[in-house]
């Protein structure tokens, strides 16, 4: 089996993992005290103290330099629950239409300044052609 998944630099792991807690349903897998192991809807995923292990958050950074994506059956009721938990829900889930058909997605910011995009599963499964190599 090959997982992939993500760390996540915050200023605060325990403020944050309550925020996440709250904001996406998250339980923690299991807590360091700097580093946390949590997960939502079956997704891994971890939180670090940035000035402890070397890197920087992106609230320190003055922006974001990746975006984590969601795929699940109810987009619209994760991004839901992050922005009645205070996240910036700046792109309401919505329908695209894209080579394959309609992809429902939308995102946010959390408090740490991190952009989740949040969708339908659509885009991972094999699509005919394109029309783009």
């Amino acid at each position: 089996m090959t997982v992939i998944s993500l760390m996540l630099a915050v200023p605060d792991a325990a403020a944050a993992s309550a925020w996440y807690a709250r904001a996406l349903g998250a339980t923690e897998l299991w807590n360091l005290g700097s580093v946390i192991g949590l997960e939502a809807q079956g997704a891994a995923f971890f939180i670090a103290e940035a000035e402890n292990n070397g890197w920087q958050n992106p609230g320190a950074l003055g922006g974001t330099t990746v975006r984590v994506e969601v795929f699940l059956d109810d987009p619209d009721g994760f991004a839901e629950r992050a922005a009645a938990a205070g996240a910036n829900y700046h792109d309401p889930v919505r329908d695209h239409e894209m080579p394959w058909g309609t992809h429902r997605q939308g995102g946010f910011f959390d408090p740490y300044g991190h952009l989740w995009l949040v969708g339908d599963a659509s885009p991972l499964r094999r699509h005919a052609e394109t029309g783009h190599e």
